[in-house]
C-alpha cells in the first residue's frame, strides 16, 4: 500500500486527526486480524501517537500513571511486543525506544527511519529497492541476516527550513 503521509509532517499539522487514524486503523488491523486490541494495548499505542518521537517504555509509563494506575514494566513491554508484531510500532534501536507506526505502508513494507537530531522527530522513509539491493549484498556475502534496521540521523525538513529563517532573521538585524 502506498504512503500517503509526508515523512516529517508539518509543525501544524492537525495531530489529533493524525492520531485518531492511527487508532482507527489499529483497531480495524486488530478486527481483521482476529485479535484482542485490549485496552492497555490501546493505552500504549496512544501515548506513542501523542507525539511523532519515540518514547522508551519507562516514558510510556510515566505517560499512562498521568491517567491509569501505573502499570507494570511487564505489562508495557507485552504491549509493545504485541503492536510491533502487528506493525503498529516500530522499535528505533539506536534510541532503545518506540514508535509509533501513523504511515500505511504494509505490515513488511521496509522502511528506513530518519531521526531528526534537532527536535527528535522521526520520519519513515518506504526503502524497497534499497532494502532487496541490500538483503541481495548480504547474502552474496554469505551471511544470513537475521533483522535489518536503517537508522538515518541529520535534520528534517521542518528544522531545517527553521534553521533558515533563524538565520534570515538574524542576518537582517
Amino acid at each position: 500500500m502506498t504512503d500517503v503521509h509526508p515523512t516529517f509532517p508539518a509543525p501544524d499539522h492537525d495531530h489529533a486527526r493524525c492520531a485518531a487514524e492511527a487508532l482507527v486503523r489499529a483497531e480495524q488491523t486488530c478486527q481483521r486480524r482476529g485479535q484482542n486490541f485490549t485496552p492497555i494495548r490501546r493505552q500504549v499505542l496512544q501515548a506513542l501517537l501523542s507525539s511523532h518521537r519515540p518514547l522508551g517504555a519507562y516514558e510510556i509509563i510515566e505517560q499512562l500513571a498521568a491517567q491509569i494506575a501505573r502499570p507494570a514494566p511487564i505489562t508495557v513491554y507485552r504491549a509493545l511486543e504485541f503492536l510491533m508484531q502487528n506493525g503498529l510500532v516500530h522499535r528505533i534501536e539506536s534510541r532503545n525506544a518506540f514508535l509509533a507506526c501513523a504511515h500505511r505502508h504494509d505490515e513488511c513494507g521496509n522502511v528506513a527511519f530518519l531521526i531528526c537530531e534537532r527536535c527528535g522527530s522521526v520520519g519513515e522513509l518506504a526503502v524497497g529497492a534499497l532494502a532487496a539491493s541490500l538483503k541481495d549484498t548480504v547474502q552474496r556475502a554469505g551471511f544470513a541476516a537475521t533483522m535489518t534496521v536503517i537508522e538515518i540521523t541529520g535534520t528534517c525538513s521542518n528544522c531545517q527550513a527553521q534553521s533558515q529563517a533563524e538565520s534570515q532573521a538574524q542576518a537582517q538585524t
